[in-house]
């Protein structure tokens, strides 16, 4: 039995691994052809629509002027372009550094959450937005986020141009990616979510995910589904799930770009994470129900590969450890043998193989420091992801069983 667990386990980790593979060479070839229909398309950005900013902040005192500066410097008609600073339950200065900006740009508003809105998590915060908004497309920036003056632009482009898109996503960067190793170690994961999850899933499914920012979605669309769910904590993946079911792609485009803070110390990161990893374990919940009632396959597809990550694969690998580190101690019949050293070895290589080309797609990442911090994020980074998925999955069976209610979950901001 246990010879046949490990077998399992290997299994579970092999097909991981090698579907991302596949996803490194799709990401690869989108980097390589994603600008040619630009010329093409800029050709149709005469008539442009009115676009709706939405920044929901709760106590961003400390990045917010910089978000709000790069907002000023958009390169998109101002008299078609509206900054909705959504001031949620701040006891900072949130409120009052954005008014300042408010009084010198007449396109940049500060508005106040109404009780029935206040205090209940980013998405209720977004909720409130929306209806205080009036643009025809709904960009939704983090509030520590530094966009390029060309991105909402560049997200408008993609919508008038791909009318299946229900939404466009865009590229983010890291601001603080050579603070500390932590910083170092997650610059160089967002960089793999992009090009692998992101651009691969675009190249082979025409799939792709909504991310928490960088992000349009057409008015009508949003508004047909009653907003964001405010049950979610990754309120992002729940909402593309309801999207493609309405019959629409997300395209990632990733000539629209913004920069963002990253977590500096384990401890911020770990309550960031653990935040994601509840949110899409609740979208696996919520959907796998619902799994062969849902009219659009592709995303059929995309939920079994949330469930495969966050529930079978890490069981794979907390099942392959565990067993290995029991037969150390307890002889359970366990035959490991030099073909699992050998199949060890080859999904360590496999590893660093496909992180360190998709690093070279960020020509400036691909370096000899990276190099060596690859190495170093299997036998770091990528094991304590395994803690945090348990931990997380114990949080929101915790959330679900007792009805718990969904708070704001601020990632702290460093100057």
């Amino acid at each position: 039995m246990a010879n046949i667990l490990f077998l399992f386990s290997l299994v579970m980790i092999w097909v991981m691994l090698l579907y991302h593979m596949f996803l490194m060479q799709g990401g690869f070839w989108h980097f390589m052809t994603f600008r040619n229909p630009i010329p093409e398309w800029s050709k149709h950005m005469q008539d442009l629509p009115k676009v709706s900013v939405l920044i929901p902040a709760h106590n961003e005192a400390v990045v917010v002027a910089a978000t709000l500066r790069a907002m000023s410097r958009i390169a998109y008609p101002h008299d078609k372009l509206e900054v909705l600073l959504i001031n949620d339950n701040s006891s900072d200065r949130t409120g009052e550094i954005a008014q300042q900006f408010a009084d010198k740009y007449a396109f940049i508003h500060v508005v106040q959450t109404t009780p029935a809105y206040a205090g209940r998590g980013k998405s209720s915060a977004l909720n409130y937005g929306l209806t205080q908004s009036t643009g025809d497309v709904i960009v939704v920036y983090d509030a520590d986020n530094t966009p390029e003056k060309d991105s909402v632009y560049h997200l408008v482009m993609g919508l008038l141009n791909d009318p299946k898109a229900g939404a466009v996503v865009g590229k983010f960067r890291v601001t603080n990616a050579y603070e500390t190793l932590l910083t170092r170690l997650i610059n160089i994961e967002t960089i793999c979510f992009q090009w692998m999850a992101q651009a691969g899933r675009w190249k082979w499914f025409n799939i792709a995910t909504i991310p928490g920012t960088n992000f349009a979605i057409r008015r009508s669309i949003i508004e047909e589904l009653g907003g964001w769910d405010e049950a979610a904590l990754a309120e992002d993946t729940e909402l593309t799930i309801r999207v493609y079911e309405l019959g629409w792609h997300i395209r990632f485009f990733p000539a629209a770009i913004t920069w963002e803070q990253e977590p500096q110390t384990l401890n911020v990161w770990w309550k960031q994470r653990t935040r994601w990893a509840r949110g899409n374990q609740y979208v696996v919940l919520k959907f796998m129900s619902q799994l062969f009632s849902l009219k659009r396959k592709k995303i059929v597809f995309d939920i079994i590969y949330f469930f495969f990550t966050y529930f079978l694969f890490f069981f794979g690998v907390i099942l392959s450890n565990s067993l290995f580190v029991l037969n150390l101690f307890i002889d359970i019949g366990l035959e490991v043998g030099n073909i699992t050293l050998i199949l060890w070895i080859l999904a360590f290589l496999l590893f660093v193989t496909e992180v360190f080309v998709t690093l070279s797609i960020e020509r400036s990442e691909f370096n000899a420091q990276n190099f060596f911090t690859v190495i170093l994020m299997y036998f770091t980074y990528s094991q304590l992801w395994i803690l945090l998925v348990i931990y997380s999955l114990y949080l929101e069976t915790k959330r679900i069983l007792f009805n718990q209610e969904v708070k704001w979950y601020k990632t702290d901001r460093f100057d």
